[in-house]
Parts: structure tokens; sequence; C-alpha cells
């Protein structure tokens, strides 16, 4: 799995029209074949920061998502909402989806 966790900053003016913002985008790119989850956080820490956590099946999927007009879209309009660079892990890691915690456990 291809998982990718990106820090957004929007200008002060955009956080909290933030979402609507990337609602198609979001949309979108759920509806992918190789797209796992993609998953949008506001930060506890600095509210004005949002966190995207995203899954896909693997490079081919990643790559098709990032070749996709939605994606080529988003990009363009984003700088104009953004009140700096988007910083991003991104790696490939041995799961295929969300696993149960094994510290802490539930009923």
């Amino acid at each position: 799995m291809i998982f990718i966790v990106v820090k957004w900053l929007p200008k002060p003016e955009h956080v909290e029209s933030f979402p609507d913002f990337v609602a198609d985008f979001t949309r979108a790119t759920r509806n992918e074949p190789g797209n796992l989850f993609f998953e949008w956080s506001r930060s506890l820490e600095n509210p004005s920061e949002y966190v995207l956590v995203e899954g896909f099946r693997d490079g081919d999927a990643g790559g098709a998502h990032v070749n996709s007009e939605h994606f080529k879209t988003f990009v363009a309009a984003a700088p104009d909402v953004l009140a700096s660079t988007p910083l991003i892990i991104s790696d490939s890691v041995g799961a295929d989806g969300w696993g149960e915690m094994g510290e802490i456990k539930v009923g």
C-alpha cells in the first residue's frame, strides 16, 4: 500500500471553507478503484491546519491518482487558497488497510 500524510495550511480567509474547497476532489478520489481511504482531519494543535491521510492499493493506483483530471484540476486551484506549500510523507508500507491497535483492546 502507498501510505500518504499531507499537512495543509489554508490562507486565513479560507480556513473555515477549506472542507468545501476539497469536497469534489475528495469525492472523486474516494471513487478511484485503487483508493483505500482518503480522510481529512483538523489539527488539535493548530486549528488552521488540515491533515489528509491517504491510502492507495499500490504504485499503479497512486500513479493513476496523480494523473487523474480531478487531481490536475485540484493542484492547479490549490495555490490560490493555501498559505504555504503542503508538507508530505509518502511511503510504501506492508499493509493493505487499517488494523486494530495491539496495545489497546476495547470490548
